[in-house]
This record gives structure tokens, sequence and C-alpha cells, in this order.
């Protein structure tokens, strides 16, 4: 394994569900893995992007840190993916990274993943007409999947809510209260 791997896999391990963000120090990072900061930099600045949910924060000098968040919202991140991320167009490396990015978060499955990769795949959109066409259209089928995804999450959270209150409801009626 490569060590940018490594060490992408060393800060992913220290952000968990009920983690979502970790504040390390470059210096101190870089030392551990015995590598220069700037191979930390690195893998920040190809690892944890906003693409990929994350957020990156950092304070510089003395008493620096680095601050890492990840963006965990599922029905406000389809909402921000549709109407600010995916914008008119989009390339197909951006939103298979995007794609992976909710297969990682578990807001789809890998089916799924693989469904919409395959929609938005280049060989799909392998129809003569410019590049950019062909990213504009790639941005309204991702738009329409992701919809489609959302309300189907929306529809089963709401399921599932309700199962909830009928069992409530049928425990109060057994205790009479």
């Amino acid at each position: 394994m490569r060590l940018s791997d490594t060490i992408e896999t060393f800060i992913k391990t220290m952000l968990t569900q009920e983690e979502p963000e970790v504040e390390l120090k470059r210096n101190e990072l870089a030392e551990y893995f015995g590598c220069a900061p700037s191979q930390i930099n690195y893998v920040l600045a190809t690892r944890f992007t906003i693409d990929d949910g994350y957020v990156i924060e950092s304070r510089r000098g003395g008493g620096g840190y680095i601050r890492i968040v990840r963006v965990i919202q599922s029905g406000s991140k389809f909402r921000y993916l549709i109407t600010e991320r995916i914008g008119d167009t989009i390339g197909e490396v951006e939103a298979g990274k995007i794609i992976g990015q909710l297969e990682g978060e578990g807001l789809i499955t890998a089916c799924e993943g693989d469904i919409m990769r395959s929609a938005i795949s280049g060989q799909a959109l392998s129809v003569p007409m410019p590049d950019s066409m062909k990213d504009a259209m790639r941005s309204k089928i991702l738009k329409a999947m992701l919809t489609s995804v959302a309300r189907k999450n929306r529809e089963e959270a709401g399921a599932k809510a309700g199962t909830r209150e009928a069992h409530a409801a049928s425990e109060r009626e057994k205790y009479d209260l």
C-alpha cells in the first residue's frame, strides 16, 4: 500500500459515525508517518475534498491544526448536491466521485451506485454531440436519479416513523397509558 493510501486510511479510521470531525497537527502526523508535511497536504488536498464529502479547516502557526469534518446530512446532502454541487454540467469523473461518496455514507447501495455510474458513463452517452452537451445531459440524469433516491429515502423514513408510532400506540394501549 502506498504511503498516501496509508495516511488516508489512518485519517478515515479516526473519522467514525460517532466522531464526524478530527483535529490533527500536520507536523506530528508527518513525523508519525516519517514523511514531509507536504505529503500530508497532498493527501488532504486530493482525498478529503468537498466532492469526497469533507471540509478542511486549518490554522497555521505553533498551535496550528488541521480540522477535517465529514459532511453527513442525508436529506440536505441530496438537496445540496442537486441544487448547488452538480450545477448545469458535470464530468464523468466528478459524478463518479459523488456517487462513491454517497455509497460510502450508506445513502445509496452499491447496486444503485453501479446503475448510476452506468447511466452517466461515457459509453451510455456515446452519441455524436459535443462533450459540453454530454456533461449537461449527465448533470440532468444524475440530478433526476438523486431526486428519485432522496424521495425513496424520505418515504422509507416516513414508513419507519409510522411503524414506530403504531408500535408505541399499541404499547400504550396494552398498558392503558
